[in-house]
């Protein structure tokens, strides 16, 4: 029997993809950690929506960095543009759930997506070793 050296690993090629995906993988995990928090602090239903933004801000951010990190260039232009893509699922996850409306909120979100995917972009190019 031959022993196996080398077992290959997945990677996405696309660092717009990767840094999707890693944005979702940090919503799900900031989801959880923002239920616990209601569930075990005296933490009021009302700040809710104060929590869903910071949720969604870091992962945005986080995504935008990945994609910038793979990308190695133009990271601005990845992490912003995933940002959009990231606002433009998530309200379509809502519309389609809960019949939610494209309104300010949504817009909102998206220009805040923007702007912390573009930063996250742009550190994750600076940080890349070139």
């Amino acid at each position: 029997m031959i022993p196996i050296n080398k077992v290959s690993q997945v990677r996405l090629s696309s660092p717009f993809l990767s840094g999707l995906l890693y944005a979702f993988i940090m919503l799900v995990a900031g989801t959880v950690l923002t239920s616990l928090i209601l569930l075990l602090s005296r933490t009021q239903e009302s700040s809710l929506s104060t929590l869903a933004y910071i949720t969604h801000g870091l992962s945005v951010f986080v995504g935008g960095w990945v994609a910038g990190k793979r990308a190695g260039r133009k990271g601005w232009y990845y992490g912003g543009m995933l940002g959009i893509f990231y606002a433009l699922i998530v309200w379509t996850i809502g519309f389609l759930a809960v019949d939610t409306a494209f309104d300010l909120k949504t817009l909102v979100l998206a220009g805040f997506a923007f702007v912390a995917g573009a930063l996250g972009g742009m550190i994750g190019v600076n940080s890349s070793s070139k």
